[in-house]
């Protein structure tokens, strides 16, 4: 099945087919809802020419001390999924007067990083992955010396791939092994710009807004939960449950506590996700010292990592290649949608149902908390 006979969702499915139906149902539904909405707007505008934003809706009582973040499209074109969540829950009348009667103020950041989530991709305007971007630029930057030996093969000249190429790659896998490329590939690098998982020189547009805003409530919030939706990992349609925190082992077990045993970690092998640097929850840590914080990655599988790797080759090297042939164009963007969002009804389904599932299971443990 090619890109033009995948199937779109219903007009009255929570899920889009653009960032800009996925903004604007989600501010419908907000509104509709009664939502105390804060828009940031984006110095640039969309693939279509839309206006961009980063936008907050707040259900419940602001002054709580007990907060539940939920946020979309830290990785871009990841925000298809994490959109419809956002959307689902604020359909569901039910949920949130539940929600509203447990006195814990829940806010719904859409589209943390919107400029990627229109263009379909991963990165920022300037290519810099968020989910590495959270660092100290004017200390030494952390090194990455399998991403070096790989740059060049990564991002070749010309697309598709040379047999040459393809052979390099392989031949490091078979010496190394696939778990030692998806770490040297997606851990975090800073040295080539227009490479993958490049985290930046300095802090981007999306990480400055988020400061703001967790700045904006760090005299407020005593209890944090935070619940970042991903995709790309994983068997299709599965949501593996990621601590998102330091490497502490009271953290990964209140985080259990919360969301269950079966909570993963990057530091210790569990989880499908390769140790990584400058994660963008540590901004948390930094600008709420005195907030209990606990939070996941909620990471919905679509393709194998393989495949997934070679849709972001592809992005970067059409982000460096915007020449190319306008049907080369449609496939590689074609190519990476499908990497990040498998457009059927029942992953959808399934989507919001683990997603539903784990706010349920948060606003719980901020009960008690």
């Amino acid at each position: 099945m090619n890109a033009t006979t995948l199937p779109s969702p219903l007009p009255d499915s929570p899920f889009s087919s653009s960032y800009a139906e996925a903004r604007d149902k989600f501010l419908a539904a907000a509104q509709g809802r009664g939502a105390e909405l804060d828009s940031h707007l984006h110095p640039l505008t969309g693939f279509h020419g839309e206006p961009l934003a980063m936008d907050v809706a707040c259900l419940g009582d602001a002054s709580s001390p007990r907060a539940l973040l939920l946020s979309s499209a830290c990785h871009g074109i990841e925000g298809y999924c994490g959109s419809g969540v956002q959307v689902a829950l604020l359909n569901d009348a039910e949920r949130c007067r539940r929600y509203a009667a447990s006195g814990i103020a829940i806010y719904l950041v859409h589209a943390i990083n919107p400029h990627g989530f229109s263009f379909g991709r991963r990165v920022t305007e300037d290519n810099v992955d968020l989910n590495r971007n959270t660092q100290d630029f004017t200390a030494p930057l952390p090194e990455n010396p399998g991403y070096d030996e790989l740059a060049a093969l990564l991002v070749p000249d010309t697309w598709p791939p040379s047999a040459a190429n393809e052979a390099a790659i392989a031949d490091f896998i078979e010496r190394r092994g696939l778990a030692a490329y998806q770490a040297a590939v997606s851990g975090g690098q800073y040295r080539h710009p227009e490479g993958l998982f490049f985290g930046g020189h300095a802090p981007t547009w999306s990480q400055r807004r988020m400061r703001e805003f967790l700045r904006a409530h760090r005299e407020v919030w005593r209890h944090l939960g935070w619940i970042d939706f991903h995709t790309g990992l994983g068997p299709n349609g599965h949501g593996e449950r990621i601590c998102a925190n330091r490497d502490d082992a009271a953290a990964l077990a209140r985080t259990r506590a919360w969301w269950g045993e079966g909570v993963t970690s990057i530091y210790d092998g569990s989880s499908s996700s390769a140790p990584l640097t400058g994660l963008l929850w540590l901004t948390v840590q930094q600008e709420c010292p005195d907030t209990q914080y606990t939070g996941m990655a909620l990471e919905y599988g679509t393709e194998p990592v393989p495949a997934v790797i070679d849709a972001l080759r592809a992005s970067s090297w059409l982000g460096v290649h915007p020449d190319a042939p306008p049907a080369l164009q449609a496939s590689i963007r074609a190519q990476v949608r499908r990497a990040f969002y498998t457009e059927t009804e029942a992953w959808r389904e399934a989507i919001v149902r683990q997603g539903l599932a784990a706010i349920d299971e948060a606003i719980c443990a901020l009960q008690v908390a």
